[in-house]
């Protein structure tokens, strides 16, 4: 099994595509698992020239939980960034983009703000600057981040169903596909504890608005007009405060990344990998 120490975590990993070619790490959300990853967007990537890297964060998948210290949070945004450093340190990859969706795109910010020279670029997908006089989402959205089930087979369906809230409209996915989805997930690492920490250091990340107006590498803001949790707005401040950021923003998508919608993602990312 793929697993590097990282320090005070280990981590489990996949690659694809040719070593040579500039590495692209992918950074996932709350509580979610690499194998989540649309494999259009994986082929897409490696077709156009990039070596992709993706993992488990701390705290899910196959990666190990926190060290248990005491403090509350166990652990901030910094040290999952530090995580993602530690993966680069682990395969010898000097510099990468660094591409992370929602959660991931704050720890990708983070990556930013401390490694700058560890980065080609950074991509911020359906994320925010932590601005707290963004629009938030519907009381209904929010609450499904709390919500619990018991027994496998209704923590498989509130997945399912979170899946379809969440989801992109313009690219929805079949009740089959998204009960395969959480089955696969549930199977792999079902890890409730993780979770929580993982949005505790969301909470006591606070606000990066200042942050952001100091990154010195190109970054590109990716997020769906039709997000239902983070709010479109939060990419586009996020895209106004970083100097000279480019946004795109794609119609129809909601808070996902679904394989019909792999392709297009791929498609932006390696034009601005393109256009440096």
């Amino acid at each position: 099994m793929p697993l590097v120490d990282v320090g005070e975590v280990s981590l489990y990993y996949e690659t694809h595509g040719d070593r040579g070619d500039p590495a692209i790490v992918l950074v996932r959300g709350l509580g979610t698992q690499l194998i989540e990853w649309p494999h259009t967007l994986i082929d897409g990537l490696t077709r156009d020239g990039l070596y992709v890297v993706t993992f488990d964060n701390r705290d899910a998948g196959l990666s190990s939980e926190a060290t248990a210290t005491g403090k509350s949070p166990a652990y901030r945004l910094e040290d999952m960034a530090n995580d993602v450093v530690g993966l680069l340190d682990a395969l010898d990859i000097e510099r990468a983009h660094v591409f992370g969706i929602s959660l991931g795109g704050m720890v990708a910010q983070h990556v930013a703000f401390a490694h700058a020279d560890r980065m080609l670029s950074l991509v911020s997908v359906m994320s925010t600057s932590g601005n707290p006089d963004l629009p938030r989402p519907a009381p209904a959205i929010l609450a499904r981040l709390g919500a619990t089930a018991e027994g496998e087979a209704a923590i498989v369906a509130q997945n399912a169903e979170d899946r379809r809230v969440f989801g992109s409209p313009a690219y929805p996915e079949s009740e089959a596909v998204r009960l395969a989805a959480a089955r696969a997930a549930y199977a792999r690492s079902y890890r409730p504890a993780g979770v929580a920490r993982q949005m505790q250091a969301v909470v006591a990340g606070g606000s990066r608005v200042e942050r952001l107006t100091r990154v010195a590498v190109p970054t590109l803001v990716v997020h769906g007009r039709e997000d239902p949790l983070i709010p479109v707005a939060a990419g586009e401040d996020t895209a106004r405060l970083v100097p000279g950021a480019k946004l795109a923003v794609v119609p129809g998508m909601g808070h996902n990344i679904p394989e019909a919608l792999g392709a297009t993602i791929a498609r932006i990312v390696v034009n601005f990998v393109a256009s440096l």
